[in-house]
């Protein structure tokens, strides 16, 4: 957690030579500018200006030019660049000229949703990521193919599995970013693989979780290989989640929160599932249709994992190509729904929910990515909870 001056003086112990500003668009698609370290002063005072137009979901007029700043906090030295002038990463805030937050920073939108939990629910949320990912071969252009590293099944280990030394690397390199890692393991499908970290803010959460999907990216191209975060890849596979699990700060609290989750699932999907092929995942490979909740139940839209630890709460629908920062502001604004006004959630569900029992008479998510859209639309929660 540096400051603008501890940062100034590591860029010059550490002979760092380029500063990577890194933002990201609407859809969580992470861009980056790059300054010479002498001109970081200056951009920690000014920011640096950038053709915002250009920017996906980013429309003109209001944002033709727009300033980075980066925040000393989320510094890391990226350790694939050279040691003699190295290369830094910092996560930036989006402001306009007159120096206010521009609307659609989705980081910004996260930093305000925190700081609103904090001041009217008096706790905090905590989240841990897992993350799923395939692993493909490459044509002989180096172009992707769509087959798979290895025919590998879930929890395998080597000859069959060949992703664990690249996961190993992944893992590495994960921590000397200042991201802490949990597990890895081979997934169900082949070449399919999976990575958990640590709980953090959920800010931290969201950084995190857009530095590992680039760190994988970066460490498969160097092995030769594709890392693939698409939704479903192999149309006859298992899909790639993105599990969400989140704790509070005041476990009292939890039961308001998962209500207040339940009651807004609909809602919250086309941000947590905003690609065609994510609707193909739902019902299959434990990947969740149905709107409800059990104790140990990875069929449910909504798991209570067995822990000896404070209470959590996974929630198993999201993707890997859903923007973390939006889809953990939904979160927020959920869980303050259900605590400020003390939402009780509907009895558990201990069916194995894959096998479509239509007698339970449950809700589902929404099928469709259009339909999906139609709901955020209608969405008086999403328009509060992003501005209208």
């Amino acid at each position: 957690m540096y400051t603008e001056s501890e940062v100034l003086e590591l860029i010059e112990e550490e002979d760092v030579k380029f500063v990577r500003l890194a933002f990201f668009d609407f859809h969580g698609k992470q861009k980056n500018i790059s300054i010479m370290s002498d001109q970081l002063e200056k951009a920690f005072k000014n920011g640096v200006s950038f053709d915002a137009s250009a920017i996906c979901g980013f429309e003109p007029p209001e944002c033709s030019d727009l300033f980075l700043h980066p925040d000393p906090s989320t510094i890391s030295i990226i350790p694939w660049r050279p040691n003699t002038g190295k290369v830094v990463r910092m996560f930036c805030n989006i402001k306009k000229p007159d120096g206010t937050p521009y609307k659609k920073d989705c980081r910004t939108m996260l930093q305000n949703a925190i700081k609103e939990m904090k001041e009217k629910c008096n706790c905090s949320l905590s989240i841990g990521s897992e993350i799923e990912f395939y692993l493909f071969k490459l044509d002989e252009k180096g172009n992707p193919t769509k087959e798979p590293f290895d025919e590998a099944g879930y929890m395998d280990i080597a000859p069959e599995d060949k992703g664990e030394n690249i996961r190993r690397e992944i893992c590495f390199t994960l921590e000397q970013m200042g991201i802490s890692p949990e597990s890895s393991h081979h997934e169900e499908g082949p070449g399919q693989n999976e990575i958990d970290f640590h709980y953090s803010d959920a800010l931290s959460a969201a950084d995190n979780a857009a530095t590992f999907k680039w760190i994988v990216r970066t460490r498969a191209a160097g092995s030769g290989l594709y890392a693939d975060f698409s939704p479903k890849p192999l149309a006859d596979k298992a899909g790639s989640g993105f599990h969400i699990n989140i704790s509070c700060s005041d476990p009292s609290k939890t039961d308001n929160i998962l209500a207040g989750l339940l009651k807004h699932a609909k809602e919250m999907t086309y941000y947590m599932n905003n690609s065609e092929e994510s609707y193909n995942r739902f019902g299959e490979y434990k990947a969740p249709k149905y709107i409800a909740w059990g104790h140990e139940n990875r069929t449910a839209y909504i798991r209570i994992p067995a822990t000896k630890e404070a209470k959590r709460i996974e929630i198993r629908s999201a993707d890997p190509e859903c923007n973390p920062y939006l889809v953990f502001t939904l979160i927020i604004h959920a869980a303050m729904d259900g605590i400020k006004n003390n939402l009780v959630p509907p009895e558990c569900v201990k069916d194995n929910l894959m096998q479509g029992d239509s007698s339970l008479k449950l809700e589902t998510l929404p099928d469709t990515l259009d339909y999906a859209r139609q709901i955020a639309l209608e969405s008086d929660f999403v328009k509060q909870a992003f501005g209208r």
